[in-house]
This record gives structure tokens, C-alpha cells and sequence, in this order.
């Protein structure tokens, strides 16, 4: 009876690692399972008689407890824990049930020329979007190619499909501007994929523009098509990071726009970061941070001296002084202000402690077979650590200074950045940044 009783419990906690492994959402569930399945063996094989009988049927229930459990994981919870997209899409922009009217979707252009592997992981990414949230895409690039790659990768179908649906439309457009060439290569080449998208914008065709194809170009592109905001000297990169707190993000900028700054330019920076803070991340009272190497007023170099001044005697937002290398993804500021040097190389560190930290994890763990059950209960939390810090996950960077809603996408962005990029800009729009972005001017420190 009790070799019986052994080999039941062999077979239940082999179940229960298996089991864990695919549905993480539910590990107090099966923690709870385990624990009673394991606290009956050890009774049945020291109490004898009718003991042992009660065991075997805790045992028993136990593991039909874990069995019910996968069972309700996988039909309701397995979306949430699969669908990294979940995590990101709150609630306020996820299309409902009941079918939106194409009067009510936003219509957003794309540069599907742009980036070092479009247009395949560019059409992907807003093909899903368009399934995922109340938008329409202009997908501007040279529509044979595009056509052509479509059908190698088997999408073509799909794209006809939401061509007949109107919630697609190709444009054509010449090549795009390579992520060698200058910046200005935007004022000779006029039917570049990024001038087409831009202009789209500019004839109010559509909301928002995104490209994850040279930044430098995207930022000129948007500066001669459609203009800087009346008092903004110049547009920054502003760059979601994540907190300790999930559910609230960091914006710092800028990340990339501007290697050399002026004070005035960083005082600019907060203000677009200030109202961004309360549009879009519902943020009532957003503090803003200067990113300087110490937090009293004193430190830095002339740059941050005399920004701090400028932040300090500002009445129209919340300045919270100095913020720390250590104290970004604190969640102690809502937004962090720097010249785009500092804040490129912040951006790009970020994006590789996560795949860094879980790989140090992994080799941490102990070797053999207890090694093997410790990683199958914490691959699934390894993996959700690295999504948090991972730049796919947040999808794009807005361009805040200029006369419209720009998403600006990483470079080897796939289809997972596209649509959390596109969801960024439907984002902006929805909560009509563009309407307290044009505020600014009225500001007298910009009329100064």
C-alpha cells in the first residue's frame, strides 16, 4: 500500500511541474494543491489502517483539484498570460466585442519602408493592430514589393482581406531613407516612404505617423512637413521605462534627438513632458526630474546648474529637483529630462538588462535534477521580468515638439514593437495630446 501510495504521489507532483509550467497565472491555486497532495502522502506512510485509506483520498482530491485548475487557466486565464499585449493595453483602448464602426476608428499612417527589416515584420505588426484596437492604416511604401514579400510570408490573403474592409490602403511611395544616410536626405528625396507618411499627416488624412526607419530622417521629415509647435525650439525623443510600480511608467526625454542642449531646450523638454504625463498616463500632478550625478541643487555640470534654475523657478508644473542615475525606474518621478546623449545611452542600457538579468538568473540556478524542477516553476516569472524591461514591450518613442503625433520605432522593431508602437499613437490620440501641446505657446516663458 505504501509503494502504491508513493507511486501516485510520483505521478502527481510530475503532473504539477508540468502543469505549473504553462499556467503561472494560477500558482496560488496550485501551491495550495501540492501542499495539501504532499502533507497527505507523508501522513499515509506513517499512520496505518484507515489513516492511510483518508490519505490517499486527500491525495486524490488534491490532484483532481490541480487537474480542475488547468482546466479554468487554460479557457479563461491563458489569453492574460500569453498575450503580453494585455499587460500593455489597460483597458481604454482594446476593441469590444461589438464590431467599431470604420466612422469611429483612427486612421494612422505608416512608413512600411522603414526599419532594417520591413515591410514583412511592419505589414505583421499592422495587420494585428488593426485587430487589436480601434485603428486604420495607411501603409505607405513601394506596394509591388510590398505585395511581393506579403505573399512569400503568407500574408497576402490577410491583406486583400482588410483592403476589401477598408481598414487598409496601400501607398506608394519611393525608396525609403537608409539608416546610413544624413538626416537631410528628407528635403531631396520627396517621395521618400517617411515624406509620403508625413504628409498624410499634414492633410490631416491621417492622426499619427509612425516609422521605425531612421530617426534622424523622421524628425526632419516631421520638422519641414509639418512644423514645430509655436515656442519649441526643438523636438525630443520621449522613451516610456519601466518602474517598480507596473502600472506606472517613467517618460524621459530626450532620448536621442539632441545631443547638445541648452538649458532652455530642457525646459522645454518638461513642459511637453508634463502635459504628455497627464494626457496619456492620467497623471494628475506629474513630478518632473532633472537627471543630473547628485541630488542637491549645487551638482552637475554648467548645463544642469543652470537648468536647474530654469525647472526650479517654473510655476506650471511640479519640479522635484534632481533625479539620480538609481532613481529612474525608482517610480519617484513620472518624467526625467536630459540632453539626448545622456539619454540615448540610458535608452540603450535599459534594453539589454533584461535579457543580461535573466540569463544571470539561469546560470544561477542550481544544476541536476532539482535545478531542472526550480526552473520550470520560475521560467514563466523569469520571462514575464524580462518582458517588463524589454523595449518590444513599449514599441516606440513619441516625438513631442512638433505639430502632430509622431511614434518613432526602433530600428529591428518586429511585429510585436509595430503593435505596441501603433498602440502608443492611437494612445496620443485618443486623449487629444495635440489640443494641450498647442497650450504651450500661450506659456510666457516661450513668448519671452
Amino acid at each position: 500500500m505504501e509503494k502504491y501510495s508513493s507511486n501516485k504521489k510520483s505521478r502527481a507532483i510530475r503532473r504539477l511541474v508540468i502543469w505549473y509550467k504553462r499556467n503561472s497565472a494560477v500558482t496560488s491555486i496550485v501551491d495550495t494543491a501540492a501542499n495539501s497532495a504532499s502533507t497527505a502522502s507523508n501522513v499515509a506512510g506513517n499512520v496505518a489502517g484507515n489513516v492511510v485509506s483518508s490519505a490517499e483520498s486527500v491525495v486524490n482530491t488534491a490532484t483532481s483539484v490541480v487537474s480542475n485548475a488547468s482546466s479554468i487557466a487554460k479557457n479563461t486565464l491563458q489569453p492574460l498570460v500569453f498575450d503580453p499585449l494585455k499587460r500593455l493595453q489597460n483597458n481604454d483602448n482594446l476593441i469590444n466585442k461589438k464590431e467599431v464602426l470604420n466612422s469611429e476608428r483612427i486612421w494612422i499612417a505608416v512608413d512600411g519602408m522603414g526599419g532594417d527589416y520591413a515591410p514583412v515584420p511592419i505589414l505583421e505588426g499592422c495587420l494585428d493592430a488593426i485587430s487589436r484596437f480601434p485603428i486604420n492604416i495607411k501603409f505607405v511604401g513601394k506596394i509591388e514589393k510590398v505585395r511581393f514579400e506579403a505573399e512569400k510570408v503568407g500574408l497576402l490573403d490577410l491583406l486583400e482581406k482588410e483592403i476589401d474592409n477598408n481598414r487598409l490602403e496601400l501607398i506608394d511611395s519611393g525608396d525609403p531613407i537608409g539608416m546610413d544616410e544624413e538626416a537631410t536626405s528628407v528635403r531631396k528625396r520627396r517621395d521618400a516612404s517617411i515624406n509620403i507618411a508625413m504628409d498624410l499627416v499634414k492633410t490631416n488624412r491621417a492622426k499619427a505617423v509612425y516609422s521605425a526607419g531612421n530617426s534622424g530622417a523622421l524628425m526632419a521629415s516631421a520638422i519641414f512637413r509639418i512644423g514645430r509647435l509655436k515656442g519649441i525650439e526643438r523636438p525630443a525623443i520621449g522613451a516610456l521605462f519601466p518602474t517598480r510600480d507596473q502600472t506606472r511608467p517613467v517618460l524621459v526625454l530626450d532620448v536621442g534627438a539632441n545631443t547638445d542642449c541648452k538649458p532652455s531646450y530642457l525646459h522645454q523638454f518638461a513642459l511637453l513632458g508634463n502635459i504628455y504625463a497627464k494626457d496619456v498616463l492620467q497623471i494628475k500632478k506629474p513630478r518632473i526630474g532633472l537627471l543630473n550625478i547628485g541630488e542637491e541643487e549645487c551638482k552637475g555640470n554648467d548645463l544642469s546648474l543652470k537648468t536647474y534654475e530654469l525647472l526650479s523657478n517654473e510655476k506650471s508644473f511640479n519640479f522635484g529637483g534632481n533625479c539620480e542615475g538609481r532613481d529612474v525606474l525608482s517610480g519617484n518621478f513620472d518624467v526625467v529630462v536630459c540632453d539626448g546623449f545622456t539619454g540615448n545611452i540610458l535608452l540603450k542600457f535599459l534594453e539589454s538588462v533584461g535579457g543580461v538579468l535573466l540569463d544571470i538568473l539561469k546560470s544561477e540556478l542550481p544544476r541536476g535534477r532539482r535545478g531542472k524542477v526550480g526552473s520550470a516553476f520560475l521560467k514563466s516569472n523569469l520571462l514575464r521580468i524580462k518582458k517588463r524591461l524589454d523595449h518590444a514591450e513599449h514599441g516606440g518613442a513619441l516625438l513631442l515638439g512638433v505639430n502632430g503625433i509622431c511614434v518613432i520605432g526602433h530600428g529591428s522593431s518586429k511585429s510585436l514593437s509595430v503593435v505596441s508602437a501603433l498602440r502608443l499613437a492611437h494612445s496620443a490620440v485618443n486623449h487629444n495630446v495635440m489640443e494641450n501641446l498647442n497650450q504651450l505657446q500661450k506659456l510666457q516663458v516661450l513668448n519671452s
